[in-house]
């Protein structure tokens, strides 16, 4: 049996379960892949601002690292999810186009539905398997995901065929790993010199490879790591303002205060009152 409520937690880890659809009025972020399949609503989303719409019996794979929102969906509906550590998606070696597409916030999207009914039972032996207290069924559902992510980015192919090919160098992988890294502490003070040695690679080396594969800079993608986790904290607790910079990993009030600000326009008190009402 599905679960009924998704884990409380910053990362959801390898889980499934299936609930209400409710939209969302933020968007965030976690260090998995998420899979969502669409059983009897259209989904709308937002990935870095840009709309993407499943339709129902669909199903979508992205990194979730990239802040993302679901912006509409019929009232009282329901969905499942999927969430795979991306430690794990990492060791599955992908294809660099598809985990490219992935970083850059382009999902996986199956445009033509396949059968609902073999979808509903792949999520619900899923559930089961992965809090199987036994090994060998988390061992064969792992195998299944990973076969069906292979089919899910085999059917949206095409989409990917104009993309510019990269040096089979492992940059890919390098670039992957070093976002992976941003997104478990950009909470942290961080720098060029640190990311890239947990790869490890030359720092400028480093930021050349990540630019190159995800299309924005280091520096860049840490700060929207910190400006989600802001915007979430404003959102969905009643942290101090001070409290919430220092937690999403700025250095002071006022420097986030004036990031926020910016990249908003709004300040964060404001923003705060105004997704609440």
């Amino acid at each position: 049996m599905l679960q009924s409520h998704a884990p409380r937690s910053d990362d959801f880890g390898l889980a499934c379960w299936q609930g209400r659809v409710s939209v969302m009025n933020h968007a965030h972020r976690h260090d998995d892949i998420e899979i969502n399949f669409a059983g009897d609503t259209d989904l709308v989303y937002l990935f870095r601002g840009r709309r993407t719409v499943l339709r129902r019996g669909g199903i979508a794979a992205f990194w979730a690292a990239v802040p993302h929102q679901l912006v509409s969906a019929t009232p009282n509906s329901t969905m499942r999810w999927l969430t795979v550590p991306s430690e794990i998606f990492l060791g599955w070696r992908m294809p660099d186009p598809v985990i490219r597409n992935l970083l850059r916030g382009v999902p996986l999207l199956e445009s033509v539905p396949g059968p609902q009914d073999a979808d509903h039972a792949l999520f619900s032996r899923w559930s089961e398997d992965l809090t199987h207290r036994d090994e060998e069924p988390r061992r064969i559902a792992l195998l299944e995901i990973e076969a069906r992510l292979r089919r899910l980015a085999l059917a949206t192919a095409a989409e990917h065929h104009g993309v510019t090919a990269l040096p089979r160098d492992g940059a890919v992988e390098h670039a992957a790993r070093m976002a992976h890294f941003i997104t478990v502490h950009f909470r942290e003070p961080l720098t060029v010199d640190r990311v890239a040695a947990a790869v490890p690679l030359h720092p400028h080396y480093a930021m050349r490879v990540f630019k190159e594969v995800i299309g924005t800079t280091l520096h860049a993608y840490l700060a929207e790591c910190r400006m989600a986790e802001a915007r979430r904290l404003l959102t969905a607790t009643d942290m101090p303002l001070t409290e919430v910079a220092l937690t999403a990993g700025f250095g002071s009030q006022s420097s986030f205060y004036s990031r926020f600000t910016a990249a908003n326009a709004l300040t964060p008190g404001k923003y705060r009152r105004l997704h609440r009402a």
